[in-house]
């Protein structure tokens, strides 16, 4: 019972991880790159985070597990693809392209992890996670053309496009390598070590962009963006994404990334005053039949 528990707590934690990420493509171009650029964003992000996740070492004994010298390997590459080159590329792309177009790119990080997942973790590809990975790329570039913005992308946005590709990259590869390090410590644990590493590589890209902040320009609005980021997209979606990851395999934690799509058309229609229509309707049809057949697949009954 305790482990059906941990798994459906996994599954509501990259719920959550996932509506805050499909609101942080739009709340994120508020502030960009007006009143802070791409890079002193990223610094805002993890410095203020790597904060947070360690003040879990005064929590008691059970936060202060001695990492095994062999570890530190594997967390410092976590900081360089998970939080470092992650977060830099996205934003530094999603500054460069539209919401939609960097949520549509980001749909390629299952196919990567799965991919990655297959030569690093031995993971077997079933035919019925295939038709899940089909299903939910093909109902998420439904819900992406059915929207108000066209698709087809000018020079810009296709660098912006590239970049946000090599980002989805780089968190796929994050999220096989960390994989084993949780069934050995807590996730708060690791994770607050992969953002220490990452501050160093962020470090000597972002203070100066963050130095040239004129913070006297936020208005309100824009300070409860900046925390929505910070906070809710960067602290509790990674520590949740982390739990997950703990309890549920890497190809299902990226299938989750299905759920972004519908979480963002949800808030344009709630922000935006965006149509609610019978394509998007069957397109987040499509997102959820993938999400459940990567996750469970069709399942025999055994006597």
């Amino acid at each position: 019972m305790r482990i059906v528990d941990n798994k459906l707590k996994g599954h509501l934690a990259l719920l959550g991880t996932n509506l805050f990420y499909g609101a942080g493509f739009t709340v994120a171009k508020f502030l960009m790159p007006h009143l802070i650029k791409p890079l002193g964003f990223i610094f805002i992000r993890v410095s203020v985070v790597c904060i947070l996740f360690w003040a879990s070492w005064f929590f008691g004994k059970k936060y202060r597990a001695k990492i095994a010298k062999k570890d530190f390997g594997v967390l410092i590459l976590g900081g360089l693809f998970g939080v470092a080159a992650n977060q830099m590329l996205f934003f530094l792309g999603l500054n460069n392209t539209m919401p939609i177009h960097a949520s549509l790119v980001m749909l390629s990080t299952p196919i990567l992890i799965t991919l990655i997942a297959l030569v690093v973790l031995k993971e077997r590809m079933r035919w019925d996670k295939m038709i899940g990975l089909v299903l939910g790329i093909s109902g998420a570039a439904l819900l992406m053309s059915a929207g108000k913005e066209v698709t087809a992308l000018g020079k810009d946005t296709a660098f912006g496009d590239f970049l946000v590709f090599l980002n989805a990259t780089s968190y796929a590869i994050y999220l096989v390598i960390i994989k084993p390090l949780m069934k050995r410590y807590r996730p708060i644990i690791v994770i607050r070590w992969v953002f220490l590493f990452g501050f160093f590589f962020v470090l000597p890209f972002g203070w100066r962009e963050f130095s040239v902040i004129e913070w006297s320009l936020f208005k309100t609005g824009d300070w409860c963006s900046l925390a929505f980021i910070v906070l809710g997209v960067t602290f509790f979606a990674y520590l949740w994404n982390t739990y997950a990851l703990k309890h549920l395999s890497p190809s299902i934690v990226g299938a989750y990334i299905y759920a972004q799509p519908f979480f963002a058309a949800v808030i344009s229609m709630i922000f935006m005053g965006e149509d609610l229509t019978w394509p998007k309707i069957f397109a987040t049809m499509l997102i959820f039949a993938g999400v459940y057949f990567v996750n469970f697949g069709l399942k025999r009954k055994q006597t």
